[in-house]
């Protein structure tokens, strides 16, 4: 984790942004978000996909791309089959 100069920890953040997909680190467990099933991260702006939030301990919102998925959509998609409607390349 990282912590903030006022002493605050960081409770997500984006490890690496690759060309298959990111990786988003939220309370001290790692996820592999592909480019296949969450395709509105591709061809961001590093900036953009950077900037992400943890609210209410579940809930990963970034408000540059409108986007939000709650960690258990992460740890369980078998539970939620639709897929975004965005072309795929």
């Amino acid at each position: 984790m990282k912590s903030l100069k006022n002493g605050k920890t960081i409770s997500v953040s984006v490890e690496n942004i690759t060309t298959f997909g990111i990786w988003v680190l939220v309370k001290k467990k790692e996820y592999f978000l592909d480019y296949q099933n969450y395709p509105f991260f591709r061809n961001q702006t590093i900036k953009n996909i950077q900037n992400v939030k943890l609210l209410h301990g579940f809930h990963l919102y970034w408000p540059n791309l409108d986007v939000d998925l709650e960690i258990d959509n992460l740890e369980n998609p078998e539970k939620y089959p639709l897929t975004s409607k965005m072309k795929k390349k």
